[in-house]
């Protein structure tokens, strides 16, 4: 009877030895597994700035299906006031990299609206990782969009594990709101440049202005733009500011400008560029800033 409790007992040694190592290496390999795969649904996120609906990129989803012969598929979200989401459209299946555009019932300007709108971004946001099952994928704002955008990273994001964002892509966003100063700082810049720690550290931003006069695009100041470096720069991977000059650069304009549209074929969506697209129409790169700004 001792002699069968002595085998008992070595066999359950043996066995726990061997299971708990396994069950160890189990779990790292899946660890291991998750934080390298990549789904192959890649899709980019496009939030619209103040007093613009879903439908505010139809015209740069018009442009970039055309251009790239891609038929990108959409898919809309409206966030309400009350965090309900109303979905139009629909991702085909086989499209990995399809549009979704985030709109807002409120779609109104000022700095609470701005942070109330990247709360809803949030909901819109989890409820799509959720369902679409991606771990990775790219934004693009336009104005405010930008602004809302970039809250978000710094304030919510982390929330939903699992998920990385790519590259970012902000047009004409004002990260000093209609201050055209270089020297102070309005309240969502305090805010965006308190909080930039907890930004992606793998991004990779682009910050695109558009100038009728190299000092605004009529409505947002080229200064206001390029307080994104105090945001970004040094925080991210990669932070990269960009100007484009010429026709069709009203603020209103920008999103389907032909100059911006190549940059978001060849930097967001990542395509290999045949060379007489790569070279017609290039914008004027500003600068290419990964350093450490100068504080104002």
């Amino acid at each position: 009877m001792r002699r069968k409790w002595l085998w008992g007992i070595i066999a359950l040694v043996v066995t726990l030895g061997i299971f708990f190592p396994s069950t160890a290496w189990m779990h790292g390999r899946v660890t291991h597994y998750r934080s390298n795969y990549r789904t192959p649904l890649n899709p980019t996120i496009l939030v619209p700035g103040s007093s613009a609906s879903q439908d505010r990129f139809d015209a740069l989803i018009t442009q970039l299906r055309k251009e790239t012969k891609t038929a990108h598929s959409v898919l809309k979200v409206k966030v309400a006031t009350n965090g309900q989401l109303s979905y139009t459209g629909s991702i085909r299946r086989g499209d990995n990299q399809p549009f979704i555009v985030v709109a807002f019932e409120n779609n109104h300007d000022g700095y609470d609206n701005i942070n109330k709108q990247a709360q809803w971004l949030n909901i819109a946001f989890k409820d799509l990782f959720k369902t679409y099952h991606f771990n990775h994928f790219n934004a693009l704002g336009h104005s405010n969009g930008g602004l809302i955008l970039s809250v978000f990273l710094e304030k919510y994001f982390a929330e939903t594990k699992n998920v990385t964002i790519d590259r970012l892509m902000t047009i004409a966003t004002p990260y000093n709101m209609e201050s055209n100063s270089t020297t102070s700082r309005t309240a969502i810049l305090n805010e965006l440049v308190a909080g930039r720690k907890r930004l992606p550290k793998k991004l990779t931003v682009y910050s695109v202005a558009g100038t009728e006069n190299y000092s605004s695009d009529g409505t947002v100041p080229a200064n206001s733009v390029a307080q994104g470096k105090y945001v970004f720069q040094n925080q991210v991977a990669h932070y990269t500011q960009i100007t484009v000059t010429g026709d069709n650069t009203t603020h209103s304009d920008l999103p389907q400008n032909k100059q911006i549209v190549l940059l978001i074929r060849q930097y967001l969506l990542q395509e290999t560029l045949p060379s007489k697209d790569r070279y017609q129409n290039q914008p004027r790169l500003s600068r290419s800033e990964d350093g450490e700004p100068d504080e104002p």
